[in-house]
């Protein structure tokens, strides 16, 4: 296995961060926190590899916390006010969300709107909805009778380890098969390199850019059902307010470039990883939450400058 050198610095960094936090509040090494911030690296992850996959090729999507909102709200009144099914209102829910990631798509290679253009308009639109649809009241699953299956997903441990942060390591080895085994990974990283080489060499540009989306919906999906339950309290307005700045965050702190074209699934992990120790450090020492963003900005500031740094550099470490 192959890793890149800004792989190994984030590594590092993470490392050092971790032990620094241990030694300025040992509450980071008990279980429950631990735990905790293991729970938060799984649905944050999940769908930060599905933007991951987006950013590869140039592109990027800013309607993901407004989709949260809206689908969360959907699912809840699905399960406590429709009456449906569980299983019914799951499978609705993330294949919408794979929907409103062909919409995404089609705008971007069919219309031929620019991606933040794009998924601006979805931003706007989805959170629009998602208040008009709960009338702007906050939803939730109360005691969650009746579908406790669901919750468990979020709210679970197999044996210790939190239920999210297994879907999210299911979830890694398949899009390392897909992204670093297939012939279409092969095609997402030529079209993020160098979109008209890769029409020229016969590659279905649009086709692949379209799936690219539809990826990304798919795991926004998944997570929009663990973040609802993980909540349980879902106000239209507020819920999933900016959740696509870490997804980005992540991607680009691990190494994708948001010229396309580069990133890998193990660096994101090792992105979303760093920011959950990152933000979990900031509340344990009391930091004001207003600040929170502001570190989520310099965070990506340091992402772009190491991609810079970094750029050209063809250096790889091999274990």
């Amino acid at each position: 296995m192959k890793f890149q050198t800004k792989e190994l610095v984030i590594f590092a960094v993470l490392v050092v961060l971790f032990v620094v936090s241990g030694a300025v509040n040992h509450q980071v090494f008990q279980p429950g926190n631990l735990q905790n911030t293991g729970r938060l690296i799984g649905m944050y992850g999940i769908f930060s590899l599905g933007m991951a996959v987006v950013i590869i090729t140039g592109g990027i999507d800013l309607s993901v916390g407004s989709v949260f909102a809206f689908l969360g709200v959907v699912f809840s009144m699905a399960l406590t006010e429709w009456k449906w099914s569980p299983a019914l209102a799951l499978i609705a829910v993330i294949g919408a969300a794979a929907v409103f990631g062909l919409v995404n798509g089609l705008l971007v290679t069919r219309a031929r709107l620019q991606p933040f253009v794009a998924t601006l308009c979805g931003l706007l639109f989805y959170r629009g909805m998602a208040r008009f649809v709960a009338n702007d009241e906050t939803k939730g699953f109360g005691n969650a009778k009746g579908f406790e299956w669901i919750k468990e997903l979020a709210s679970g441990n197999v044996g210790g380890c939190p239920t999210p942060l297994i879907l999210l390591l299911v979830t890694a080895v398949l899009f390392y098969l897909l992204l670093h085994r297939s012939v279409y990974g092969r095609y997402l990283f030529a079209v993020g390199r160098n979109e008209e080489a890769a029409r020229f060499a016969g590659v279905n540009v649009k086709q692949v850019v379209l799936m690219a989306y539809v990826i990304c919906g798919l795991s926004v999906g998944v997570s929009t059902v663990l973040f609802a339950f993980y909540t349980n309290s879902i106000s239209p307005s507020s819920h999933g307010n900016f959740y696509e700045l870490y997804a980005i965050a992540a991607a680009v702190l691990g190494g994708c470039s948001l010229r396309g074209g580069e990133g890998t699934v193990v660096g994101v992990l090792l992105g979303i990883t760093l920011l959950q120790v990152l933000r979990n450090l900031v509340n344990l020492m009391r930091v004001p939450s207003s600040l929170e963003f502001a570190v989520m900005g310099i965070v990506i500031l340091v992402g772009v400058l190491l991609d810079s740094f970094f750029k050209g550099q063809s250096k790889r470490i091999t274990v």
